[in-house]
């Protein structure tokens, strides 16, 4: 089946690097570009249906030329580009785009402007990790080429890995080119023996692949150790489980976002 990236728009700064990273990945691994952008319509109250149409159909016309030249920019002529510019819902349009046949990857750029924003990660990349059902792709500001040197997954026993899920996303990776980390991140005083087991269970289920190993991080400040393995290089790439704690949880959340995605500028995969 084809790969497709769905890359979400919004012509703020953020979208010239995610354009960037999502192109020099997918010359890697041969997938297709489709740009998606949702406009703002802001009609005057008494406006006839057929003027609205109008102001409608203006202000996405000028949108999609913006997405071109967009493209015109970033894109090299070896990628296909499509694209989707619609008032509509984006949950809606998203939706239908995850429905068609393709390996499809959603991206979105994560905002880090204000502490709130950080911790909760965004309006549209939370909202698009919650509701649609693909893998979700959170891209840090500053990163804009694509990198597969050291691949982190976090493991959770309440959540565990959607394992079906985790083989889509790696079939977009090269395995040769690539180090495999599980890894989980303890509480204090937690225990730990039916974890590292199950770590161990995933480090052999992926080892006939890929460079495979596991870590627990412990004691009285896990975030610090594994921050010295996780730590600001641009080969790595984090992926957790949608419904992990370290998204539901503030405190690893805030941990999550600030230290290891906005500082660390690693890109964020979310497993549904």
């Amino acid at each position: 089946m084809t790969k497709r990236f769905i890359i979400l728009v919004d012509f703020s700064e953020y979208s010239f690097n995610l354009v960037k990273f999502a192109c020099d990945w997918g010359l890697k691994t041969n997938a297709e570009i489709h740009l998606v952008h949702q406009t703002l319509i802001t009609v005057p109250a008494l406006t006839d249906n057929q003027s609205r149409q109008q102001i409608v159909q203006e202000v996405n016309n000028e949108a999609l030329k913006k997405l071109k030249e967009l493209t015109e920019d970033l894109i090299p002529s070896s990628i296909k580009v499509s694209f989707s510019v619609s008032e509509h819902n984006l949950h809606n349009v998203l939706q239908k785009l995850v429905a068609e046949p393709f390996d499809n990857l959603i991206f979105t750029g994560l905002k880090g402007t204000g502490l709130l924003k950080k911790i909760f990660l965004g309006s549209v990349a939370l909202k698009v990790i919650d509701t649609i059902q693909n893998i979700v792709v959170a891209m840090p500001k500053e990163l804009s080429s694509f990198s597969q040197e050291k691949i982190f997954i976090a493991v959770t026993e309440k959540h565990p890995l959607n394992i079906s899920e985790l083989n889509h996303f790696l079939n977009f990776i090269n395995n040769e080119k690539s180090k495999i980390t599980f890894f989980h991140l303890a509480k204090p005083k937690e225990k730990t023996e039916n974890i590292e087991k199950h770590l161990k269970d995933l480090q052999a289920l992926f080892s006939d692949r890929f460079d495979a190993n596991y870590a627990i991080y412990e004691g009285e400040n896990p975030f610090k150790d594994i921050k010295k393995v996780i730590n600001s290089t641009v080969n790595e790439i984090l992926i957790i489980q949608k419904g992990s704690r370290l998204l539901t949880d503030q405190l690893f959340r805030r941990f999550l976002i600030n230290e290891l995605v906005y500082e660390g500028q690693t890109p964020l995969v979310v497993l549904p």
